[in-house]
């Protein structure tokens, strides 16, 4: 029995061994049979150099119709866990969100030959990852030619306006901003990259054109301003004139009926004074004459009249009859003396 047990020892061992050699074997070839692809993950399969199948979140239109042109190429959409074939097929993986690339300042030459030094950020993402790889194969050789292009279709866009108004249009830089996005997006619609925005962190320019643009803005704004002004003292002449119009014509008007108002009034006056002052003469001199008295007497007047006077009439208490007139001799008769005007001349013949 001692015998069977040294036996049966080194026949379990083997089994152990065969048994972990069979795990460890199972697990490699369960490990590289399967792979998982993350939300922000695309995924090419590559069988001998081949590639078989691609393996994508969502797959556009456009890039399905680009995929469908190879037909040994199987298209998969979704994330998660994913099966291949274990030492056959390699996986390479991309990213599949928008990827940030700050490119290096660069300088251009604007329109009206000045120099300015541009700091640019670009996002991107790959769109089709098997066109990618054919074009680029990584992701650094893809940034290097994104930065080649960048900077070529910068300086073509730059070239086309003048530096000032790069610096003060916001409405033209922006518009440039967008031409030079659907630009580069063309040159890279057939490596499977889309260019998504393009924005420029800063501007600068050298020093000794500095004094240049502000030279020209403060003169384009002086000439604006003088423009404002004369327009406004145009338009002041022109509000002044019709306004003194409209007032010589509201007070002319504003006259005449005053005018004609007036004469009514004073019309209608005299009629009423005249029917009331026939109604009692004596009554109404009486009135007139106490108004006098009220206008011209005051406490301390000294009045010098004579007692016949009319205005002494009522004012002394009793009225006071007229003096007669004095006598005025008659004057002597004078001789008639002939009407020298018919007489004929004197010719001196006598």
């Amino acid at each position: 029995m001692n015998e069977n047990r040294r036996k049966s020892k080194p026949g379990k061992a083997l089994r152990r061994f065969i048994i972990i050699v069979a795990l460890i074997i199972l697990l490699v070839v369960a490990s590289d049979s399967f792979f998982f692809l993350e939300e922000g993950e695309s995924a090419l399969v590559q069988r001998f150099g081949d590639f078989v199948a691609v393996y994508m979140r969502e797959v556009p239109d456009e890039v399905r119709a680009q995929l469908e042109t190879r037909p040994d190429l199987s298209i998969h959409v979704g994330t998660g866990l994913k099966f291949k074939l274990p030492f056959i097929e390699n996986v390479v993986k991309y990213p599949s969100k928008l990827i940030l690339y700050d490119s290096p300042p660069t300088e251009v030459l604007t329109l009206d030959r000045h120099r300015m030094h541009f700091d640019n950020t670009a996002q991107w993402r790959i769109i089709n990852p098997l066109l990618f790889y054919e074009a680029y194969n990584n992701l650094e050789r893809a940034k290097v030619r994104l930065d080649d292009v960048l900077y070529s279709e910068m300086r073509i866009c730059v070239g086309r306006l003048n530096s000032y108004t790069i610096i003060s249009d916001r409405e033209t830089s922006n518009q440039m901003l967008l031409d030079l996005t659907e630009s580069i997006s063309r040159i890279f619609a057939e490596t499977g990259i889309s260019v998504v925005d393009i924005r420029i962190k800063r501007t600068n320019l050298p020093s000794e054109t500095y004094g240049n643009i502000y030279n020209r803005m403060n003169t384009e704004r002086q000439q604006a301003a003088a423009w404002n002004r004369s327009e406004g003292e145009r338009e002041f002449l022109e509000i002044r004139s019709k306004t003194d119009r409209e007032v010589i014509s509201i007070t002319s008007t504003a006259n005449r009926i005053a005018e004609e108002t007036r004469g009514k009034g004073d019309s209608e006056a005299a009629r009423i004074y005249n029917n009331a002052y026939s109604r009692d003469p004596d009554f109404f001199e009486f009135y007139n004459l106490l108004d006098t008295y009220r206008m011209t007497v005051g406490q301390r007047s000294t009045m010098v009249i004579p007692l016949n006077s009319p205005f002494a009439k009522y004012l002394l208490g009793n009225p006071i009859e007229a003096a007669p007139a004095p006598d005025v001799p008659d004057l002597p008769d004078f001789p008639d003396f002939p009407d020298l005007s018919t007489a004929e001349p004197d010719n001196g013949d006598d």
